[in-house]
């Protein structure tokens, strides 16, 4: 159901695949123009989503936050170690619950007793069609870390409180780790005044 004041979207002319790899594609579009009268080209990311995951190891309780899971990602992308929650890419065929349970174990090396969806997000609308679906971890128990290949990511925990001040300061500017730390604060379940 379309918003009030919503417009529908034109449809892409062609559609021509510019690289295919194991987690996303390339694709180049060709638009109509804004005017009609001719057309305009946009390459856009395919991808299959993902799952980011909020663990939350010690809940709140009288007096004192949330201990929370963070990680450090090596991230070449941005040449930089970053600050983040656990997250990954949806397998194919892969259920995002069945993602969120392996990707918690593997960078963090804790299970969860439950897995909560949390909402979903588009991650670069303006770029990328990814999909990230969110979770909260709970009742974690410590298991070991099962890495990927390349993957370099040292594991911390962080009470609630700091974790608001990393967002705060910019030590943590990870969209897919901000947006759940900040609306978890929001629901009251980090256990810090709002």
């Amino acid at each position: 159901m379309a918003l009030s004041g919503e417009k529908a979207v034109p449809q892409p002319l062609e559609r021509r695949t510019l690289y295919h790899g194991q987690r996303f594609d390339f694709e180049l579009l060709t638009l109509p123009a804004r005017d009609g009268a001719g057309t305009r080209e946009m390459a856009v990311v395919r991808h299959g989503g993902a799952c980011a995951i909020l663990p939350i190891l010690e809940e709140a309780a009288p007096g004192r936050p949330a201990t929370l899971v963070l990680i450090r990602n090596q991230r070449s992308a941005v040449g930089k170690t970053l600050w983040e929650i656990p997250a990954g890419t949806i397998d194919p065929g892969e259920a995002p619950h069945s993602c969120a349970a392996r990707e918690l174990i593997e960078e963090t090396g804790y299970k969860a007793a439950t897995l909560e969806p949390f909402g979903r997000f588009y991650t670069t609308p303006g770029l990328t069609d990814e999909v990230m679906h969110v979770f909260v971890g709970r009742g974690l128990t410590h298991v070991g870390q099962d890495l990927d290949d390349g993957e370099h990511i040292e594991v911390h925990t962080v009470r609630a409180d700091e974790a608001l001040a990393m967002i705060e300061d910019g030590r943590l500017m990870d969209a897919k780790s901000v947006i759940p730390i900040v609306r978890a604060h929001a629901a009251g379940w980090l256990g810090i005044a709002r």
